[in-house]
């Protein structure tokens, strides 16, 4: 989820669990403080960013790692409540800090379980990652609730139950997106029951960019996968104009109702069968054992051959849009003669469109 959107959900936490304004706590924090402290705890788990500054598949790597940590949560309320004490003019405790910031940790972390990278929740004793994805990381939708109930909120600050409907009409939502993914599901197990891979088949839908209700639908059966995007709302019509050449519609109507999905087969380690046992071989090499740590649904791309060198690359499905390249796209690059196995091996990334590639 993106930053914003997390900091204001810590924000709106804190204010429909703060004390009545009428009968306040002797020892509560001031309502604008405690709105503060869970602003700025919610946003606080992206820290990890700094890890782009070793490179970027260390960070992707331990991207939603111990920071969001429900172990680790205790911890980093700890030395956030001491740092807002110290911050503060007349030095409250660090006690009536720690409740709100837990709070604004904690909506973060469920904030980011139902995307679709994967929290390590149990972080440092597991580096497993667990995932819901119901949300696109970018979800106008989900962002407006929030600012409404913070918006209202300010305006007649003596009504907390502004902010409490708000955060019930923000699991109403997840409810309405928890019905599409279940929706999505079902249509997935109807396709692998056609291709007679129910028993042996990891499905996996994802929430897409544009609408709630766009999804995207992986059916994996060994190193196959059969790839389609629907959209899910009632009579949608994906007809673009002939003289529409703009990006954001023809992405669009990538996403077929469920009547007319096309679904589309790749494999994972590409279509030339003689080509296969030198793209595993590439795939298996220690050099890549970061991107292979990353990927959870990765796909050959290509393969580039020069003069010097031939290079594999590959990205993983999650991150794939249509109308786009995909993003986090990686290479291993044998130097010299492919003939060679003995011969040097490194990797390369190539930049997407997005900074964060």
């Amino acid at each position: 989820m993106d930053p914003l959107t997390h900091a204001l959900s810590g924000a709106l936490l804190t204010r429909a669990t703060a004390p009545h304004l009428l009968h306040p706590k002797a020892s509560s924090l001031p309502l604008h403080l405690r709105v503060t402290a869970g602003f700025t705890a919610a946003a606080f788990p992206d820290i990890d960013l700094v890890l782009r500054l070793i490179d970027t598949l260390t960070y992707l790597n331990w991207h939603q790692g111990p920071t969001h940590s429900l172990i680790m949560l205790p911890l980093w309320s700890l030395l956030l409540s001491h740092l807002f004490s110290q911050l503060t003019h007349k030095h409250y405790s660090w006690k009536v800090f720690y409740f709100p910031v837990c709070l604004g940790i904690a909506i973060h972390i469920a904030g980011d379980l139902i995307t679709s990278y994967g929290l390590m929740l149990f972080a440092p004793l597991s580096a497993q990652r667990f995932s819901l994805p119901l949300v696109f990381v970018i979800d106008p939708w989900f962002s407006l609730i929030i600012i409404m109930g913070l918006v209202l909120s300010a305006k007649f600050p003596h009504l907390k139950s502004i902010a409490i409907c708000a955060l019930i009409g923000l699991a109403c939502y997840v409810g309405f997106l928890w019905h599409l993914h279940t929706r999505a599901y079902d249509i997935g197990i109807s396709h692998a029951k056609l291709l007679n891979t129910v028993a042996q088949t990891n499905i996996d839908v994802l929430p897409q960019p544009l609408s709630p209700f766009n999804w995207k639908i992986i059916i994996q059966h060994r190193d196959t996968y059969h790839t389609a995007y629907v959209n899910l709302r009632p009579y949608h019509n994906t007809a673009v104009p002939k003289t529409d050449t703009w990006l954001i519609p023809e992405m669009a109507a990538a996403y077929q109702p469920s009547a007319d999905i096309k679904w589309q087969r790749w494999e994972k380690f590409g279509k030339n069968q003689d080509e296969t046992g030198r793209v595993q071989l590439a795939w298996s090499q220690p050099e890549f054992e970061q991107f292979r740590q990353f990927s959870v649904l990765p796909r050959l791309d290509r393969i580039e051959q020069s003069k010097n060198s031939t290079c594999f690359w590959f990205f993983d499905l999650r991150f794939q849009f249509p109308e786009l390249p995909p993003s986090f796209r990686y290479g291993i690059c044998q130097a010299g003669n492919h003939s060679n196995n003995q011969s040097h091996w490194h990797i390369q990334r190539k930049q997407g469109i997005f900074l964060i590639d």
